[in-house]
């Protein structure tokens, strides 16, 4: 027996150093530009309305994925589905006022309410107003169960209501809070079935979240003879009624599409290789938001990377581990597919080496002053969970697609919070090395119906889909699993 196995040993060793050594090159000029855009257009085309997440865009969404994943001959990565469904449950608005000292404004002219809106009738006789500059004083300001006013109606001032909300304001107890912002408050964006939820209970009752239009706020401000640039938090007096009802509608169902090839001496250890298909769907019957960078791009990415694997196999050089390629659904909504995924694994966590996730890589950065935009991508979180993924990625962009690498947002001060905003930050929280890969657009088109196919640089797209190929081949391929040597660091991890 002994004689017999030393053969097999090494025939096995040898399988497995063949397959580490071959070239890849061949393989990651299969994803190219022309097939990109051919699928891009497909995907975030008006066919697929947006794509939201339990709508008949994002059904359409995930048949043409799953199709895609079976002509490559991937395997179901869901026993023997495709899919990994879960149920989403949807309420409806019955109807909604504000009054400010008496004085009427109406929904979706005046003001909007944003997701996890609550059945409530408030009246409060004051509200705190965080002026320009407040997010700092908020941390020590007595907030809880009241009205805060956000002045917020340019878009830096936008962003740094979403890290105040973050870091600050959804743990204090606060009972509603106000964000000035003509845009939202508006442009009719939350439609009257817009709350969505991953469970019908919830651990406690979040804040009422609205926009509000800059005449409202005025309303609001000339009562107390404050001028729109007030700086810092300070109480003023108002006699304001909020009145949202809401019913519940209907639970209905989004999925995961998940597809594996398996590999070969190793198949029982995994890469993920992981994007969103969902977007922000449709207002009324003409608005679509395309969502073709967000996150179209990543989405026909990993069917691109996905063709170079599966050609690969079939030329006998496959991974030797196995690759589960991973199309999110409701990221948009607050990561709930990843969340789902990672709650519900279909393979274990435990065996998987690392999660590489794309999401918008699609067009540049305009606020990116420094070094080559033609020729960049940023790279979030390989320096947390695993000493090995910096290095890893640094060797396979040196030696295969020469890119900028930009850092920018490991910053443990980022105010963006980028490293917490994808699919990716589900699967470190349960301790999964990750690389994020991303372009930086929070421009003009973020989350607009603008964000379309024609505005993509595909020869670029193609070529950052290439380096998560290259990295992805080498960790496929690798002896050792990625070291899991960095503590998490949870201490902002519900910013």
């Amino acid at each position: 027996m002994k004689f017999l196995l030393l053969p097999c040993s090494l025939l096995i060793a040898m399988i497995g150093y063949a397959q580490k050594s071959s070239n890849p090159q061949p393989f990651a000029k299969i994803i190219t530009a022309a097939d990109l855009k051919k699928n891009l257009y497909v995907v975030a085309g008006p066919e697929m309305e947006g794509r939201e997440t339990a709508t008949a865009g994002q059904r359409k969404a995930a048949a043409f994925i799953e199709n895609d994943f079976k002509e490559l001959g991937l395997l179901p990565g869901n026993k023997d589905s495709y899919q990994l469904f879960y149920n989403v449950y949807q309420d409806s608005l019955a109807g909604a006022s504000i009054e400010v000292n008496g004085k009427p404004f109406q929904l979706n002219k005046d003001f909007s309410l944003l997701p996890n809106y609550i059945s409530a009738t408030m009246r409060f006789s004051e509200f705190v107003l965080v002026g320009q500059n407040g997010a700092d004083s908020l941390n020590n300001a007595d907030v809880a169960g009241k009205l805060v006013v956000i002045m917020a109606n340019t878009p830096a001032g936008f962003q740094g209501f979403r890290r105040i909300y973050n870091s600050v304001l959804q743990h204090k107890g606060i009972a509603a809070v106000a964000i000035v912002n003509d845009t939202y408050a508006k442009s009719g964006y939350y439609k009257k079935t817009i709350d969505q939820s991953l469970s019908q209970f919830e651990p406690s009752i979040k804040p009422q979240r609205f926009f509000i239009s800059q005449e409202m706020a005025q309303a609001l401000l000339d009562s107390n003879h404050v001028e729109e640039n007030a700086t810092g938090v300070k109480t003023y007096k108002a006699n304001v009624l909020l009145d949202v009802q809401k019913v519940k509608a209907a639970t209905l169902q989004s999925s995961d599409v998940v597809g594996i090839l398996p590999g070969t001496d190793l198949k029982d250890q995994y890469v993920v290789i992981s994007a969103h298909y969902d977007h922000l769907g449709k207002r009324g019957d003409s608005v679509i938001y395309y969502g073709a960078d967000d996150d179209g791009s990543g989405t026909v990415s990993i069917l691109q990377i996905a063709k170079a694997f599966a050609k690969a196999k079939a030329a006998g050089k496959g991974p030797r581990r196995s690759i589960l390629f991973l199309a999110n659904s409701g990221e948009e909504k607050g990561l709930w597919g990843s969340e789902y995924f990672t709650d519900h694994p279909t393979i274990p966590l435990d065996k998987t080496t690392v999660d590489l996730n794309i999401d918008m890589i699609g067009r540049t950065d305009s606020s990116r002053k420094q070094g080559d935009s033609s020729n960049y991508v940023y790279v979030v979180g390989d320096d947390k969970l695993s000493s090995d993924l910096h290095t890893i990625s640094e060797a396979q962009n040196k030696k295969y697609t020469k890119m900028e690498l930009d850092y920018k947002y490991n910053d443990p001060n980022d105010k963006e919070m980028i490293y917490y905003r994808s699919d990716h930050y589900n699967f470190a929280k349960n301790g999964v090395p990750i690389i994020f890969y991303y372009d930086g657009m929070l421009g003009a088109d973020y989350h607009k119906p603008t964000d379309t196919p024609n505005k993509i640089n595909y020869n670029l797209m193609a070529k950052r889909a290439q380096l998560v190929f290259y990295t992805a081949w080498d960790m496929a391929n690798r002896d050792e699993m990625l070291k899991r040597d960095i503590p998490l660091d949870n201490s902002t991890a519900n910013r």
